[in-house]
């Protein structure tokens, strides 16, 4: 099975409800006739449509690599001499040449008078020149890509058009439910402009594409060249941007996904505005609130988003999170899941000031936070040097299975923490113990035990046995590794 991003979704085929199914789930007094049917015909729909749906046509001109040397033969062979005039007349095999490469996608018009186009950035990507051709037949040729954004896969194409084009409208994908039907335009395989129609499967499905995952499934038939087409609802919306599928042979098996329409009018809006998206910036670092660690905590498994770092001076330590904090709402949304708060966090305004409800020691509480800005490259940290002292190193001691030694100078020397870093180092995990296979490595700091900090193997006892004083099964530590990066664990006693 693999995932295929130059097309999106399944046939247009939607498999008859059986009544004694429906009937199962308390849909019997629903008029049977509402599921063998379908909807009524779409012609006259996809008809009106049909011309503000393009094909996207690119040429990319590739490097050609060093050529292949030539055949060896014997020197002075007869061979030889025919070798090489056969080859230095086709240009020489050694000779490296470019060669035109193109591909087919899919976009439509939002506005006809300006001549702005949208599409997947996948479509785009890496082309020398882009063409635009239409249903009618004409072309044009892009003037300008406005913007592109590669975490969203959206694009902002521009063309001069001689007399205004027709165009769509963005509907709302928040208003869509699951078995709303959906009507998809594009161009699969190069066929010309084809319409398919289907359901919607699933929504917020998260495949791991990209940090802001939340993709609206459909079995509307996606095929390679329908990627950057537009996924309508029955009043004739754009409520979605096809731009993947799952896929074993890379043609539609009922499985595709496309951008839900109110995360790509906010990145168009933004396209148009500044050239570039310029998302929300929390300055945390989080990670999903597992069953071992939701008991540890007192909450249920996959609640919120554990904090499990927090950048210095970043947003949210100037509002007042803490690690070890539960996110769970921001700006009066629910945070579903880990994934869902990067989502939420990104489309929030830059600089609005926003309410953020956490869980901290098993109460809850409100914090304000003031939205930054997110940096698309990193900033690079300055290495901090370590003191010269010369440490005894402390011998490992042991509990739960793990072999720990406080982390000197010395050893943040050699393993490349920062020396601001404090705590226990993971310098042994016994295989038969709880601890083995907890997400825990050799080389890992113990930083804080039951959200205390840890500096010796005291602070490490004494927080094991405050959790067995209180009946607890779990013991929730914070653990950082040389490149900065933390996260909890929770180790059963």
């Amino acid at each position: 099975m693999r995932w295929t991003t130059r097309g999106a979704q399944q046939s247009a085929t939607c498999a008859l409800l059986s009544v004694a199914v429906v009937g199962a789930v308390g849909l019997a007094s629903l008029p049977v006739a509402a599921f063998r049917e379908g909807p009524q015909s779409v012609a006259p729909l996809a008809e009106k449509l049909s011309d503000a749906v393009v094909n996207i046509s690119t040429t990319q001109v590739a490097k050609s690599p060093d050529g292949v040397p030539l055949p060896k033969v014997p020197k002075g062979s007869p061979f030889e001499d025919f070798f090489e005039e056969f080859f230095n007349k086709r240009g020489g095999r050694n000779a490296p040449q470019d060669r035109k490469v193109s591909s087919l996608g899919s976009g439509f018009v939002i506005d006809g008078v300006e001549g702005l186009i949208v599409t997947n950035n996948h479509v785009i990507e890496g082309a020398d020149e882009i063409v635009i051709n239409f249903h009618d037949g004409t072309k044009l040729k892009v003037d300008k890509v406005i913007g592109k954004d590669s975490k969203a896969d959206v694009a902002l194409l521009k063309v001069t058009p001689k007399t205004p084009l027709k165009s769509v409208a963005f509907g709302s994908s928040g208003n869509m439910k699951v078995g709303d039907w959906v009507m998809a335009i594009g161009n699969p395989f190069g066929l010309g402009g084809t319409v398919t129609v289907g359901i919607i499967s699933a929504k917020q499905r998260d495949i791991n594409a990209g940090p802001y995952d939340d993709f609206i499934q459909t079995d509307a038939a996606i095929n390679r060249g329908n990627s950057g087409g537009p996924l309508f609802n029955l009043d004739g919306e754009v409520i979605g941007v096809n731009t993947a599928i799952i896929s074993p042979t890379g043609g539609s098996i009922g499985i595709g996904f496309a951008v839900p329409s109110d995360t790509v009018q906010s990145v168009v809006l933004q396209l148009k505005e500044f050239g570039e998206v310029r998302r929300g910036w929390l300055g945390v670092k989080i990670q999903t609130v597992s069953e071992d660690i939701a008991e540890s905590l007192g909450v249920a498994e996959n609640t919120g988003a554990l904090v499990s770092g927090i950048t210095p001076e970043g947003p949210a330590a100037k509002g007042g999170v803490l690690p070890g904090d539960v996110i769970l709402k921001f700006d009066g949304k629910d945070v579903s899941t880990m994934r869902g708060l990067p989502r939420l966090v990104a489309q929030a305004p830059i600089g609005k000031s926003v309410d953020v409800e956490i869980l901290r020691g098993g109460e809850k509480k409100t914090v304000q936070v003031l939205v930054g800005r997110l940096e698309e490259e990193d900033d690079v940290a300055e290495a901090a040097a370590p003191d010269s002292k010369d440490e005894e190193p402390a011998k490992p001691e042991s509990v739960l299975g793990l072999s720990v030694t406080p982390l000197t100078d010395e050893l943040r020397a050699q393993l490349g923490f920062d020396k601001k870093v404090k705590g226990l180092l993971v310098t042994g995990i016994d295989a038969d113990s709880p601890a083995s296979g907890k997400n825990l490595k050799l080389g890992d700091v113990i930083v804080e035990a039951q959200q205390n900090p840890v500096a010796s193997f005291g602070d490490l006892t004494g927080a094991i046995d405050k959790v067995k004083k209180a009946g607890g099964r779990q013991v929730l530590m914070l653990v950082e590794d040389s490149k900065g990066d933390t996260r909890f664990v929770a180790l059963p006693l």
